[in-house]
Parts: C-alpha cells; sequence; structure tokens
C-alpha cells in the first residue's frame, strides 16, 4: 500500500446533478472488490519497480539510483497534483472520474513498458502519480457511498484491501515476472489488468453525482494549529521517508547481499508479515492507537538495527524484512486514523488531503535521498539512515501523549 486515501467527500444534495442512488441494504460485493482492484492497480503500479530496478537500469541505460527515480517521480506527481485535482474535479459524476483515473493508469503503464527512453519512461510515471491522486481522493468516499451506514466502515476495509494484497501478492509477481520474462512483461499485465477493470467498472460500479459548489473548506494552515495534528503530519513524513529509502531500492540492497535472486522471495515474506499486521491493528486500533503507533516504529527500528548488523547471514534478513513487515503494514492506518481524530469532524477533510500530499512528498524525497545514498556510501548505510529518522519519530509519538496518539481507548 502504499499510499492512504484522504476522508470521503460529504455526499453531496440531489440538484442539478440528479440524486444518488440509493444505499442497498446489503454490501454491493461486486462493486466495492471492483474498488478494492482499483486500489490494488495503484499501489502496485507505484511499488513495482522497487523490484525490477537492475534490469530497468540496465535496459534504459542509467544507474540503478536514477532507475529509483521513477517511484519518486510518482510521488511527485500525487503530491503536487492531488489537492488541485481533486478541488477541480468535485463535480464530476464519480464514475466517470474513476474511469477517466484508471484509463491514465492505463495509458502510463503501457508507455512505461514500451519505452527505452528514460526521459519518456519519467513522464509516464508522472502520469501514473496523477492518475494515483485522483483516485486516492476518490475511491474510500465512493465505496462509503455505496453501502448503508451501518456498513460503511466495513465497504471502506473491502476497497482498501487492494494495498496489502498488492505489497504481499502483487509486488513478488511482478518481481518474478521480471526476472522470468521481462520488467516490461510486468507492467504489461498491468495494464491488461487496468483494461478489464475498466469494464468491470462500467458494467457493476453505481454511479454518484459529485459534490455541489458551496460546501464548507477548511483552511489547510487553520487545520495545523489543531492540537495533535502536527505531530502526526511530521511523524508520517519522517516515518514515510525512513521506510521509503530501503524499500524503493530493496532490489539494489539485496544485490549487495548476494541474495538478489531471492527479491521476490523477500518481498513475498515482506507482503506476508504486512497482512498479518494490518489484521492486528483493525482489530485492536480503537483500543490501543498509541501502543499500536509506538509498535510500529519500534518493530521497523529492530529490523533496521538487525540489517545494519547481521547483514551477512539470509536467515536473519529474513527476520529483519518480517518484522519490518509486522511493523509497517498498518501504519497506514494508524496514521490515518490519528490524523481523523486529532482533527476531529470539521477539519478531517483537510488534514487527510495534507496527510495523503506528505506521504507522497516522503516517497519522492525517499527516492531522491535513497539514490543520493546509493551513490555516495552504498547500501550498507540504508539501515543507519532509517535507525537516525527513527529516533525523531518515536520521541514525537511518546511526546504527543495528549494530542495525536493519546492514551486510553478511543470511543
Amino acid at each position: 500500500m502504499r499510499t492512504p486515501a484522504p476522508a470521503p467527500v460529504p455526499t453531496p444534495s440531489p440538484t442539478r446533478t440528479g440524486a444518488p442512488p440509493k444505499s442497498p441494504e446489503k454490501l454491493p460485493l461486486l462493486a466495492l472488490l471492483a474498488l478494492a482492484t482499483a486500489v490494488f492497480i495503484t499501489s502496485l503500479t507505484e511499488t513495482l519497480p522497487a523490484g525490477l530496478l537492475p534490469a530497468m537500469s540496465a535496459d534504459l541505460g542509467v544507474s540503478e539510483s536514477a532507475a529509483g527515480q521513477t517511484v519518486t517521480v510518482y510521488a511527485i506527481g500525487t503530491a503536487l497534483t492531488a489537492i488541485p485535482l481533486t478541488a477541480a474535479t468535485a463535480r464530476w459524476r464519480r464514475k466517470r472520474l474513476l474511469l477517466a483515473a484508471m484509463a491514465g493508469f492505463a495509458a502510463a503503464n503501457t508507455v512505461t513498458a514500451v519505452s527505452d527512453n528514460y526521459a519518456l519512461t519519467m513522464a509516464a510515471r508522472f502520469v501514473a502519480g496523477v492518475a494515483a491522486g485522483l483516485a486516492w481522493a476518490l475511491l474510500a468516499g465512493y465505496a462509503r457511498r455505496m453501502a448503508p451506514a451501518h456498513l460503511q466502515g466495513k465497504a471502506i476495509a473491502i476497497a482498501m484491501a487492494g494495498i496489502p494484497v498488492a505489497l504481499s501478492l502483487g509486488v513478488p509477481a511482478g518481481t518474478f515476472l521480471g526476472k522470468v520474462l521481462s520488467w516490461q512483461v510486468a507492467f504489461l499485465v498491468m495494464t491488461g489488468l487496468t483494461v478489464g477493470l475498466l469494464a468491470w467498472i462500467a458494467a457493476l460500479v453505481p454511479d454518484h453525482p459529485g459534490q455541489e459548489p458551496g460546501g464548507a473548506k477548511t483552511p489547510m494552515l487553520r487545520v495545523l494549529r489543531v492540537p495533535g495534528v502536527t505531530p502526526v503530519l511530521l511523524v508520517t513524513l519522517v516515518f514515510v521517508l525512513a521506510h521509503t529509502v530501503l524499500y524503493t531500492y530493496i532490489a539494489t540492497y539485496l544485490d549487495g547481499l548476494g541474495m538478489g535472486g531471492s527479491t521476490d522471495l523477500v518481498l513475498l515474506v515482506f507482503g506476508a508479515a504486512s497482512l498479518v499486521s494490518i489484521w492486528v491493528v483493525g482489530a485492536l486500533i480503537h483500543r490501543r492507537l498509541r501502543a499500536l503507533t509506538l509498535a510500529s516504529v519500534l518493530l521497523v527500528g529492530v529490523a533496521a538495527a538487525v540489517l545494519a548488523v547481521f547483514s551477512d547471514t539470509p536467515a536473519l534478513v529474513y527476520v529483519a524484512v518480517t518484522l519490518w513487515g509486522l511493523g509497517w503494514g498498518g501504519a497506514p492506518t494508524l496514521l490515518q486514523t490519528a490524523a481523523g481524530d486529532a482533527s476531529g469532524g470539521g477539519a478531517a477533510d483537510a488534514a487527510q488531503a495534507m496527510l495523503v500530499t506528505l506521504w507522497n512528498v516522503a516517497m519522492a524525497g525517499g527516492g531522491v535521498f535513497g539514490g543520493v545514498l546509493l551513490g555516495l556510501v552504498g547500501t550498507a548505510s540504508f539501515p543507519w539512515t532509517i535507525l537516525l529518522l527513527l529516533a525523531p519519530v518515536l520521541l514525537v509519538v511518546f511526546a504527543a501523549r495528549r494530542h495525536g496518539f493519546p492514551a486510553g481507548n478511543r470511543l
């Protein structure tokens, strides 16, 4: 998963765009699974290069650190355009907007697959990031509006299930395809999945109107004055940066350890551990938000320490990757929930939009920072860098006891 979706856009009053479809009494499972597939495609498109960097760099004629910027430019596309494009398309009907976003993914992944030019590949990845900004601003709210009030949480959970599936199955499968066939085939498979999804959405996903003019908006700077919001945003920025420094260059890092042939298996272990983490967080978050956040940071820190000291032992590398997945898998849910709790109802939309933007700023920064480290001091510096970055994250979470990451139950 990679990137969490902003809070849902409020359901508009039925005026000239027509009344939205009446919510069913039970969940429209096939429609929600289509949204989950859209989340899967957005998450996998973002992270797929992580397992394919050596082959991509060789074919594009650039260094591996330069190839790693394909993740960076994707995140930049999302960070720069998510808020303005979401505002510009707020009145679009939801189905039309979703189809447009997914068509953007199909086009961008096709160009990425057939391009042998680094600049063209980077442009395609930027377009994919723009499409992701539109999709992430839409998907959670779309799922919510499909469900009756008492099942809206479950509807969003089903739609967001695409994130762990992408981590646990998609990236390892794409890495395997890249190794057995070619990295271009992996991106073409993504195009094929997206074309099939476009037909699925057109046939089975209900339409809803966009937002009508006149809705109340919370200025972004005012959100930062709400107690607890700034600590959550700071933790998001630095924690995601720490994660991305290593994840973007995981194939290169493993090559340096002599484990390049096991990249797909390592990513599978990471993804499976992430699934466990998401399940645990989902079960306990209403009672243990603070404890789970501290555990998340500590687990990733311990994983980095193991990699820093014992990376010459393959078995301990797998242990570290398991701890990393256990710590990271639930982090998007924890941070998004903390931002929503801290901001309250009136500022929740603005806080979530800022969180998504900072998330992608950190993704872009991680790709750039990791590339610089790779060029200057090599991959052995990655675990130590993660440890240095996580120290202030842990301190901020500890300090934000009253607001941001409060102790006690969430009611």
